[in-house]
């Protein structure tokens, strides 16, 4: 056994008491694969027997390991495999894939978990007539459900990307802002749209358990935006090669908090201990803010020339410094870039230093996209088609995973604000470029792959 100095043992302490550091989520993925029928009671009763089984212990593991470690862990959720493929025979109607939708929202708020993943649909090849009932019954599900994510993956390097499935998206959107208007459009925050997504991301909304995965796992995801910055305070005025060193040490000792929690969670549960995803998650709390790390590099405020590059810098060395620690690295890992959940990029957009343009371009290096960004209610359902088709293009060309969350807040304008509350904090309503995409939206069908992916 490694044997930990006094100095190391005070050093954690004070990431955790001063500085934020925290497990984000323990994640467990659930193959529902074997609970397939074509009567909808039966699969609801399935579902049920089959998250009960398995994570009947997760929240109180999850507290066990928080108390006798002294490890803050924020959330306890569960990825199960995507719905549109466990409800395909089933469901015929809306009314049935909101039937099923509520029994695992029952479930998982019956086991105190605090988001379930996995009301998802894999479409980036085109769209079965199952998967268009399954998009077109989302709004629905999400305006009568509290805890339960959904996602739909639209493209990848490998397939290309489904136009239509990206004007569907645009329409999703649309209409879960409407129901769920009366709680900020909340809805929205509940839905991404993915190109290249993991089988094995921790982080809500878009967490699921692939087909590839097997029967259950515990995936981490771990934190630490707050560390990194006090690191970086020590680091001031120093060269590049001090800050990458410097960032990269607090990566390891980080991700080390991340595979004790990991290991000792998966063995107490009986699964098999699966990936630790190196995101850097914000939270609303001031000091622990992506942006602030930004600004201590040596920018005025994040949004400055500079910013896309300096966030080259931490996703690359929060990797780099992550992977030595971590037996299995997975899920996103780099860096997350909300602007609700992030009091410096709340600053930013508000001094309109950070617009939708400029996070659009620092998406090509974080870990994955536009994410939780409130815009005009009024925006057409065919400028958020655009702006979706525009990020999946950067992952499918850069293949890289992207996604797109966006919350059109009904009968919000720019300069309105957005609660939520809890990790989702609140951000301000940023301006969308209105010019019309609609012909190019309209035009449907599917693009090819491109050239660089014929790699066999």
């Amino acid at each position: 056994m490694e044997i930990i100095s006094i100095e190391q043992a005070l050093e954690t302490v004070e990431m955790f008491s001063k500085e934020h550091l925290d497990v984000r989520t323990i994640t467990m993925g659930i193959s529902l694969l074997d609970t397939m029928t074509n009567d909808v009671d039966k699969l609801c009763d399935n579902i049920k027997n089959k998250l009960m089984y398995y994570a009947k212990d997760l929240v109180k593991v999850g507290n066990d390991i928080e108390r006798e470690y002294s490890i803050p862990i924020i959330n306890k959720r569960i990825s199960i495999t995507p719905m549109s493929i466990i409800t395909e025979s089933a469901c015929k109607t809306t009314a049935d894939y909101v039937k099923v939708a509520k029994t695992i929202d029952s479930v998982a708020q019956k086991l105190k978990i605090d988001f379930i993943g996995g009301w998802s649909a894999i479409v980036n090849g085109g769209m079965t007539k199952n998967d268009e009932r399954f998009l077109n019954a989302i709004p629905k599900v999400l305006s009568k459900t509290k805890v339960l994510c959904s996602s739909v993956v639209v493209g990848s390097t490998k397939s290309g990307l489904d136009m239509d499935a990206v004007k569907l998206c645009g329409k999703i959107i649309k209409e879960t802002a409407n129901l769920t208007k009366s709680n900020d459009s909340l809805g929205c925050a509940k839905f991404v749209v993915f190109a290249n997504a993991p089988d094995d991301n921790p982080f809500m909304a878009g967490a699921f358990h692939g087909i590839s995965q097997g029967e259950a796992v515990i995936n981490v995801g771990v934190s630490g935006p707050g560390v990194v910055r006090k690191a970086l305070l020590e680091a001031k005025g120093k060269d590049f090669t001090t800050l990458c060193e410097t960032i990269k040490n607090i990566a390891f000792k980080i991700t080390r908090v991340g595979q004790l929690v990991g290991t000792s969670a998966a063995k107490r549960l009986g699964v098999p201990f699966g990936i630790i995803d190196l995101s850097l998650a914000p939270t609303p709390a001031k000091g622990d803010s992506i942006s602030d790390i930004l600004e201590l590099m040596g920018l005025e405020v994040t949004g400055a020339p500079g910013t896309t590059c300096a966030l080259a810098i931490l996703n690359d060395q929060v990797k780099k410094g992550g992977i030595m620690a971590a037996k299995n690295v997975g899920g996103l890992s780099g860096a997350f870039i909300p602007v609700s959940e992030d009091q410096g990029m709340i600053n930013a957009a508000t001094k309109k230093s950070l617009t939708l343009e400029k996070l659009e371009a620092m998406t090509c290096v974080c870990s994955v996209g536009l994410d939780m960004i409130a815009i005009p209610g009024d925006t057409s359902e065919s400028t958020i088609s655009g702006i979706i088709a525009d990020e999946m293009m950067i992952g499918i060309i850069n293949q890289k995973t992207t996604a797109v969350r966006l919350i059109p807040a009904y009968g919000k304008n720019v300069g309105d604000k957005v609660f939520f509350g809890g990790l989702l904090g609140y951000a301000p309503i940023m301006k969308v470029n209105n010019y019309s995409c609609k012909d190019f939206i309209d035009r449907g069908g599917h693009i090819p792959a491109p050239i660089h992916s014929f790699k066999n």
